[in-house]
């Protein structure tokens, strides 16, 4: 009921009734059923708030709980785990594309070594692939991670990356830099919502605050998240929609372990069949025994009182319906994450050769949007370290400032997946190969390889083996290069010819003296 509803059922609540009960026949003609506020919908308000309104009341608490579940729960890692090794894996090679080769090589070989910890990690203790891990796991948990650009004389060249928690984001910061643009939840923004500056809170080692905020621009920060509204400014747990389901599936596991555990307990129970003393009973001269705090161990002999009785209970009890009931959330956490079932349970007892290789389809396209995002993270870090890698004269490069993107120009090949069924994947690359429908430099790539650099290493092991005397035979050409595939054409081609020449010949001569023996 609304405040005007509220207002009239002070005065008069029959009235309100009324109103109520003719808005409830209007509501159940509305054309859609999401809509309907009828007695089945009753107890769903919602409302439409920017996203930022939306996100703001919760933001923190979901990423409290998220946490919770990430330090907790082994199907929250599941879904973490399959995360990070699909998306970052052994890490992205660097193949650099400028026009010159030499600087090419040069441009790998300087990355390869600013990619160790000591070098791009600004504490020292993080290589390349080890922060990216990290930032694919703190999006999905916390939402979003933020990588700093800090110039500083500790690497080979000035130039590390510090990761930075959304949480030191000073919230509690609204003067901006510029009093044209505002702050909002620690960035601040220009008129057209455009983050022109980051509020970083200091800390002291041990996590208490020391100073006033830093300012730091946003042309030195790179704030990984997920964007999914056009008014969203800041950060959200991408485990938002499924963290509830993972609760309940970790406390209904919780309830089935501790009653298995209750169902497994053997107990034994004295039953007196008479008591040792009373009106109109006898006693019983004897010494009794007294039962307290014994237990059952194994092998043991015991001796009980006269009349006394033994009540064994052994609860029995199946967990049957907990496997489906598990599997089925499990199910449904995947799906809401854009996973399959066996990609975060890692269960591939239902699976054959076909499901698995549609399942692994599906999920290298959801992979492939979080490989999208931390590349255009990496492509900006890349700019960044060909400029110092410039201003601190490991190379020497005419005229780039002119003409800096030709210099930026790179791909990032990434070391694929194994084979289900490396046999069948095979015989699929050689007939898409043959056919037309791929090319050698599409399947060199597909596989994480520069086409160029596997033709040089083929060749390179071929002329080797030839030299060893080691035929290599259905390689290529029946192991030989196309060099000598040619000459050995041509040689062929050469008999052939002779050969009619020789045999044309040998017809005109046997003519000749068909016709001299008929004259």
């Amino acid at each position: 009921m609304g405040w005007l509803d509220n207002a009239i059922a002070v005065i008069s609540p029959k009235w309100a009734t009324r109103r109520a009960a003719w808005r409830s026949m209007y509501d159940e003609y509305r054309n859609y059923d999401a809509g309907n506020g009828s007695r089945l919908n009753a107890g769903w308000r919602v409302s439409n708030y920017s996203a930022e309104m939306t996100d703001r009341g919760s933001r923190d608490y979901v990423r409290a709980r998220a946490r919770d579940l990430e330090r907790n729960s082994d199907i929250m890692n599941s879904v973490i785990w399959a995360r990070k090794r699909n998306v970052i894996g052994t890490g992205f090679l660097l193949q650099a594309r400028t026009d010159n080769e030499a600087l090419n090589t040069e441009l790998e070989r300087l990355w390869k070594k600013w990619c160790k910890a000591r070098n791009c990690d600004v504490t020292g203790t993080q290589s390349l692939n080890q922060m990216l891990r990290m930032a694919v796991e703190r999006k999905h948990v916390d939402g979003g991670i933020l990588f700093v650009k800090r110039y500083t004389k500790d690497g080979f060249i000035p130039f590390s990356i510090q990761m930075i928690e959304v949480d030191e984001l000073d919230t509690m910061h609204v003067m901006p830099k510029n009093s044209n643009n505002r702050v909002v939840g620690g960035i601040e923004y220009n008129g057209y919502n455009r983050p022109v500056g980051y509020w970083i809170r200091q800390y002291q080692i041990d996590g208490y605050s020391i100073a006033d905020p830093v300012y730091v621009k946003a042309d030195d920060v790179i704030f990984y998240y997920t964007k999914t509204r056009p008014s969203q400014i800041r950060e959200m747990s991408d485990m938002a929609h499924t963290i509830p389901r993972i609760r309940d599936t970790n406390e209904f596991m919780t309830a089935v372990s501790v009653k298995q555990r209750i169902e497994a307990c053997l107990s034994v129970f004295i039953k007196r069949v008479l008591p040792t003393s009373g009106p109109g009973r006898p006693s019983t001269p004897e010494r009794r025994f007294n039962y307290d705090g014994k237990r059952l161990t194994p092998g043991m002999i015991s001796e009980l009182n006269q009349g006394d009785e033994i009540d064994v209970v052994n609860p029995s009890g199946q967990s049957s319906d907990a496997a489906s009931f598990v599997k089925l959330h499990q199910k449904m956490i995947g799906a809401g994450q854009g996973m399959s079932y066996e990609a975060t349970s890692r269960d591939l007892s239902e699976t054959n050769y076909s499901s698995a290789r549609q399942g692994l389809i599906e999920d290298s396209l959801t992979f492939a949007e979080d490989e999208e995002w931390i590349m255009e993270a990496l492509d900006e870090i890349y700019e960044t370290f060909v400029i110092s890698c410039v201003l601190s004269g490991k190379i020497s490069i005419p005229g780039f400032w002119e003409n800096k993107e030709d210099y930026f120009l790179h791909e990032w090949i990434k070391k694929p997946k194994p084979w289900i069924d490396p046999l069948k994947e095979a015989s699929a690359t050689k007939t898409a190969l043959n056919s037309g429908v791929k090319t050698y430099k599409q399947i060199s790539a597909e596989n994480g390889m520069d086409w160029r650099t596997q033709i040089d290493d083929m060749a390179e092991v071929l002329n080797y083996a030839k030299k060893k005397g080691i035929d290599l035979g259905g390689v290529f050409f029946d192991g030989k290069l196309q060099e000598e595939k040619e000459n050995e054409d041509e040689h062929n081609t050469s008999d052939t010819e002779s050969g009619d020449e020789g045999q044309e010949s040998e017809e005109t001569t046997t003519s000749a003296t068909n016709s001299e023996n008929v004259s």
